[in-house]
């Protein structure tokens, strides 16, 4: 098998926990698991009451997301799988994530944040509309915190007064992050936290 990334063949012995799924088949080299920087950000906000980031967005990470979002290489979601499990592995929480516009999930063919949830075995609810189809990163950081109403309550969703945990791909002004925080606590939710796999540079 080879590198998901840079296509190198792998390293590996098999073994019986292998053999039996007991162990999991890496998806990338040693060297491209190195070449992403972790950051472990842990921090309190206004509308979102707690954030955490996993890595910084440096080039390698940069690639890693062009290629699993803009080239549509599905297999990549479970590349940070563990980082993201042991992020979101508490039971008081519900987990939801960013959605992306209808329109834009039928051109990318997938949901990026939903497919790693999925690859991580993470149990999550879909709650959130998104109502716009721009991308927040073809705008600058003032046309970011200018927008409104990023996101609705998808129709049926039963709030509840309680935590639930935002998961996106990046943290870059957060505006993103509290438009959706805002909506979840005007529809009753008690606190509200996020957990990014990324955090950009403002």
């Amino acid at each position: 098998m080879n590198c998901l990334l840079c296509e190198q063949k792998l390293a590996s012995t098999p073994s019986w926990q292998s053999l039996l799924a007991i162990e999991k088949t890496p998806l990338i080299c040693e060297n491209c698991s190195k070449s992403f920087e972790r950051v472990d950000i842990k921090e309190e906000g206004d509308v979102v009451d707690h954030i955490t980031s996993i890595y910084t967005y440096n080039e390698p990470m940069r690639d890693y997301l062009h290629q699993f979002k803009f080239l549509q290489d599905v297999a990549l979601a479970g590349v940070f799988a563990d980082e993201l499990r042991s992020e979101l592995a508490r039971k008081d929480a519900i987990i939801v994530p960013i959605p992306m516009h209808p329109l834009k999930k039928i051109e990318r063919t997938f949901a990026h944040v939903e497919e790693m949830l999925m690859a991580a075995r993470i149990p999550f609810e879909d709650l959130l509309i998104k109502t716009h189809t721009e991308v927040m990163g073809e705008k600058s950081r003032e046309e970011r915190l200018s927008m409104r109403n990023l996101f609705s309550i998808k129709p049926g969703s039963n709030i509840q007064h309680t935590t639930y945990i935002l998961v996106d791909d990046i943290y870059t002004t957060g505006t993103t992050l509290r438009h959706a925080a805002s909506v979840l606590k005007e529809a009753g939710a008690w606190r509200v936290e996020a957990v990014t796999l990324i955090r950009a540079e403002k």
